[in-house]
């Protein structure tokens, strides 16, 4: 995987018995997104306690699965919607924290604060 993929989640619930092809629908179908560029899509379960990452690799999909082990990922309820986050955010997320951290030091845009 390159630096330059964009990282996605899909909020709200996913049914985690879908493979790789039914993953890849709900990209195109519901986020109108196309699944074979350079992206990573993230995916949770009703419990909040499993992810499943789907990412195409130029010539076949890579799908990785997390399970937490005592805890839950703090996983957007939105439904319907996709969101895009920096390397950061799929860190805090990895780790169980939400991805909107209040004290986390923001990046200022310099451009529009001149």
């Amino acid at each position: 995987m390159t630096s330059q993929r964009q990282i996605n989640i899909a909020c709200g619930y996913t049914d985690m018995r879908k493979s790789i092809d039914g993953l890849a629908a709900i990209v195109q179908q519901n986020f109108q997104l196309n699944p074979f560029q350079n992206s990573l899509f993230l995916f949770c379960g009703r419990r909040r306690d499993r992810m499943k990452a789907l990412y195409w690799e130029g010539d076949g999909f890579v799908l990785l699965y997390k399970r937490l082990e005592g805890g839950s990922f703090q996983w957007p309820k939105d439904e319907n919607a996709v969101w895009s986050l920096t390397y950061q955010e799929f860190r805090w997320l990895l780790e169980g924290l939400s991805v909107d951290q209040p004290r986390a030091v923001k990046k200022i845009n310099v451009e529009s604060s001149v």
